[in-house]
């Protein structure tokens, strides 16, 4: 099952335009995890999963949404109800309360991937204003490839470039 995660656009349509028009039938499923700053009826978000962020006002996207994929649940939430800044432990305490095997979110505008317990956590960075270690590559979307014994995580960039350097498995 391989699905994409995007997040932080802040009203760059452009960029998710093109990343869903190049991935749409290369995908189970494309998540953005909130802080389009795009209304929910934008004909873009056609069968895409969206999360509402700290800058949609107005908007009536869910705060988080728990769909199945395959047979792997997803838990996608921007990350600011369950403060990601400052630590996981409380996105990783619904993520077990939901027993979600995928946790996607945003908020922090930097990228991250990393197995804890059985659960993948991937924040695919922001595509439009990135912070931290990675701001230089411009900024980032997530590819997240799961198998029965591993996953696998890869970054690219706005360019749709895989950053090789990023690439992340890890073990099921």
């Amino acid at each position: 099952m391989k699905l994409l995660a995007v997040s932080d656009n802040h009203g760059d349509r452009q960029i998710l335009q093109t990343i869903f028009e190049t991935y749409r039938n290369q995908v189970d499923a494309i998540f953005h995890c909130g802080d389009s700053e795009m209304t929910v009826d934008d004909p873009l978000f056609k069968d895409v999963y969206v999360v509402k962020g700290n800058t949609d006002y107005g908007t009536t996207f869910p705060d988080e949404i728990q769909p199945v994929i395959g047979k792997t649940k997803v838990l996608m939430t921007h990350g600011h109800l369950y403060d990601v800044s400052m630590s996981l432990t409380r996105l990783d305490l619904r993520a077990r309360e939901l027993g979600a095997a995928v946790v996607l979110y945003g908020h922090t505008h930097q990228l991250a991937a990393e197995m804890s317990q059985g659960r993948l956590y991937v924040n695919p960075g922001s595509i439009s204003l990135p912070r931290g270690q990675y701001a230089a590559i411009g900024g980032t979307f997530a590819m997240i490839d799961v198998l029965p014994a591993q996953v696998t995580v890869d970054f690219y960039d706005r360019q749709l470039n895989q950053i090789d350097q990023l690439h992340q498995q890890f073990k099921r």
